[in-house]
């Protein structure tokens, strides 16, 4: 127990509580449009293509997580246009740039002179090594997130349901769009340092599936999955230094717990209810 406590002192624990809380609040919310869109499968694009952006960014010699998060946007982008077009179909776009953007992360990082660095920090996260800096780009986004949402949130509720509706009652839906869009890739981006680029597809949905077993109000989705999603990343991250787990297997299996309790929850409660009903 002293262990743990003594944990909490440490800079880079205190920074990776933060990032955790932070970055589960990004999820949260973002995660509770790409559920809402169904857009899961293009959120799990976009964060694969953003490898091609570390690897230039190693490359050309400066910050990995500038170089993912230009890619990102671009490949956020690319999919939403290219999808558009009658003759390709999502899924196919979707597997071109996720394919394509993991091959050139990994030329440019081969060719790069030099260290070559530990690709398994990206691909599945290192939230121990969280820096101040990063920690103050996850409070700058986090802040512009819930303040979008807030001004926004009925034309972010027509984009996500009914996007002709949007269209016809918004003519800034298209532009509202695109920020969505870009967003999350951000979202992504900024799930890489906690949980890497393969598990980041499950900060953007299990916390959003358990809230949407008790609630089906898009408002009461976002704020219950902003609410669980930074307490499962928190309660991960605490799990893992008391047993010495991978903090992103952690993270990732306490949402799933959360997922299987308050599915087992409802169950009871709903057949409780039913045969109070029959009584």
């Amino acid at each position: 127990m002293e262990n743990i406590l003594e944990l909490f002192e440490l800079d880079f624990f205190q920074n990776a509580i933060f990032a955790s809380v932070l970055c589960g609040i990004i999820c949260g919310i973002i995660g509770t449009y790409i559920v809402a869109k169904r857009i899961v499968f293009i959120s799990g694009g976009i964060s694969h293509a953003s490898f091609g952006g570390i690897g230039i960014a190693y490359y050309l010699g400066f910050t990995p997580m500038l170089g993912a998060s230009i890619f990102a946007i671009l490949s956020a982008i690319g999919i939403t246009k290219f999808s558009k077009i009658n003759n390709l179909r999502q899924d196919s776009i979707i597997g071109i740039f996720w394919s394509t953007g993991m091959a050139i992360g990994l030329l440019f990082i081969y060719i790069s002179p030099g260290y070559v660095p530990n690709l398994m920090s990206y691909l599945f996260g290192n939230i121990l090594s969280t820096s101040n800096t990063q920690l103050l780009l996850m409070l700058g986004l986090t802040i512009f997130i819930i303040a979008f949402f807030c001004i926004f949130m009925r034309p972010i509720y027509y984009i996500a349901f009914d996007k002709d509706y949007a269209q016809t009652n918004n003519k800034y839906s298209d532009i509202l769009n695109t920020i969505l869009i870009c967003l999350v890739a951000l979202s992504i981006v900024i799930t890489i340092n906690v949980i890497g680029i393969i598990l980041s597809i499950a900060y953007l949905t299990i916390p959003q599936a358990t809230a949407n077993l008790f609630y089906n109000d898009f408002k009461k989705i976002t704020l219950a999955s902003s609410i669980i999603c930074p307490i499962g990343s928190l309660c991960g991250l605490i799990i893992a230094s008391i047993i010495n787990l991978p903090p992103s297997a952690s993270i990732i299996l306490t949402f799933f717990s959360f997922f299987i309790l308050a599915y087992l929850y409802k169950k009871i409660y709903t057949t409780r209810l039913k045969r109070t009903k029959s009584i």
